[in-house]
C-alpha cells in the first residue's frame, strides 16, 4: 500500500489531520494504537490481499476515520460486538481502540485473513477479542452465541433480509446491527422485517458519501415506533 512508504510519524501525522477534518479530536494512545494497526496491515497486505484500497487519504478516511465517526453513536450500554466478514480488521479493530470495553468478536472464514487479525490481537494486546475462523452460518449452531451480542457489524457482506434474519440470532432484543454502507437513498429507510426495525442513518465522511444504518432487534411483542 502506498502509506507504508511513509515512517509511523508521518502516517500518525496525517491520520490527526484527516480527523480534524471530520470533527474527531483522537488522542495519543488511540492514535499510536491505529498506526501501530494500519502498520500491520499495510505490511501483510503486501502478501495478502487485505485491502483494495491503495489511496493514503482514502485509507486514513474509510478504514480508520469511519469506525471512529460510528462509535461515536454507540449506546453507553454496548457490551459485545460481533463483526462479520472482518477481512483486514476494519472497522472492527478502530471500533475496539476507540472503545476497549467491548468483547469483540471477529468472524472471518479466510485463514490467512483470520492469521492477521490474530496477529493484530497479539501485536496491540487486545483483551476480550477474539477471532472466528468459520461462516458465521456455522456460528449459529453455538448456543452460547444466541442473543449474546448488543451489536452485529457489516461492512464487506452483501446485505439481504434472509441474511439479516440469520444473523439477528446472535443479537439480544434492543441489540443494533451497524451497516456500514454509501449514503445513496440516505432519506428512504431500509425495509426489514420483524423484529427488525430501522433506527436511524448518519452520515460518516463526507467525501467518501458513507453513512452507518442502524437496525435495531425489538423485543417479541414490542410496539413499533
Amino acid at each position: 500500500m502506498a502509506t507504508t512508504a511513509f515512517v509511523a510519524r508521518d502516517f500518525r501525522s496525517r491520520l490527526l489531520r484527516r480527523g480534524r477534518r471530520v470533527g474527531l479530536s483522537i488522542d495519543a494512545p488511540l492514535a499510536d494504537a491505529l498506526t501501530a494497526y494500519y502498520d500491520l496491515l499495510s505490511r501483510w497486505n503486501r502478501k495478502i490481499n487485505l485491502t483494495s484500497i491503495t489511496q493514503p487519504d482514502e485509507a486514513v478516511d474509510r478504514l480508520l476515520l469511519e469506525p471512529l465517526l460510528a462509535s461515536r453513536h454507540l449506546p453507553m450500554t454496548s457490551r459485545s460486538l460481533v463483526d462479520v466478514g472482518s477481512g483486514g480488521g476494519s472497522p472492527a479493530i478502530p471500533m475496539k481502540l476507540a472503545v476497549p470495553g467491548l468483547s469483540l468478536r471477529m468472524v472471518e472464514s479466510k485463514v490467512r485473513k483470520s492469521a492477521f487479525l490474530r496477529e493484530v490481537v497479539r501485536q496491540l494486546g487486545l483483551t476480550a477479542t477474539f477471532v472466528e475462523n468459520t461462516r458465521y452460518e456455522e456460528l449459529l449452531s453455538r448456543p452460547e452465541l444466541h442473543e449474546a451480542a448488543d451489536l452485529v457489524s457489516l461492512r464487506a457482506v452483501r446485505v439481504e433480509a434472509r441474511v439479516l434474519m440469520s444473523l439477528q440470532a446472535f443479537l439480544k432484543p434492543g441489540g443494533w446491527f451497524l451497516l456500514f454502507r454509501s449514503v445513496a437513498g440516505l432519506e428512504t429507510p431500509p425495509a426489514v422485517p420483524p423484529p427488525l426495525a430501522w433506527v436511524a442513518t448518519h452520515p460518516l465522511v463526507e467525501n467518501l458519501r458513507s453513512c452507518l444504518v442502524i437496525i435495531e432487534k425489538r423485543a417479541i411483542g414490542a410496539t413499533l415506533p
